[in-house]
């Protein structure tokens, strides 16, 4: 085997690797004569020339600590912020004043004769509050903590506005849950039964409640 090639090739590399500890030996020479020869008034320059840099260097780094930590209380600020907004959106759900979407049934009640009387209807709101129903609309209106049914001519009334039939309930919170307390033996459903009207109930994956609450 000829070995004239790698050996070539080393000696170039040897070359290569001593031409560059020349080069850099030779420019550290040249700054330690450059300094060694400098008069004190060129030293004194240079000093100061290098303070100047390492001020605004200082500066710079004043800066950009200054910039970081007011990107830091912005983020802060920022999150606080949202934080605030949720629980706002989630207090004017709770109240009654915002619309509200999520998981939840819906019960339509036919009643042509007008069997159904106001006690059923309150017995409804309250299963379902107990089954954790966290919104629920009556007809067009959004109930509340004082929300309260009466019995007048021809139907139901909630809060002083007359109900419609068929009367139709929607509630927010977990579907099963709802839908089991309701038809509970001797709860609800078989009340309404019982009275000669009809109950149906439909699972939603999505529930929409728009009617909002003026206080």
């Amino acid at each position: 085997m000829n070995s004239t090639g790698p050996m070539k090739i080393l000696g170039g590399l040897l070359c290569l690797v001593f031409g560059f500890a020349v080069a850099v030996q030779a420019h550290a020479t040249r700054a330690d004569t450059t300094f060694a020869t400098a008069r004190q008034d060129e030293l004194v320059g240079i000093l100061s020339d290098l303070s100047q840099r390492s001020e605004r260097l200082r500066g710079d780094i004043r800066d950009l600590e200054d910039t970081k930590a007011g990107l830091e209380r912005d983020a802060k600020g920022q999150t606080a912020l949202q934080e605030a907004r949720r629980r706002a959106a989630a207090y004017g759900v709770l109240a009654g004043t915002l619309p509200a979407q999520g998981p939840g049934i819906r019960l339509d009640i036919g009643d042509p004769d007008g069997k159904i009387r106001a006690a059923t209807l309150l017995d409804a709101l309250e299963e379902l509050r107990d089954a954790g129903a966290e919104v629920i609309q009556v007809g067009p209106l959004r109930t509340g903590v004082g929300s309260y049914f009466t019995d007048v001519t021809g139907g139901v009334a909630m809060d002083g506005q007359v109900l419609a039939r068929p009367y139709t309930i929607l509630a927010i919170g977990d579907p099963h849950t709802m839908a089991t307390a309701l038809n509970i033996p001797g709860g609800v459903i078989k009340t309404i039964q019982s009275a000669g009207a009809t109950a149906s109930i439909t699972q939603e994956a999505t529930t929409t409640i728009n009617a909002v609450r003026s206080t």
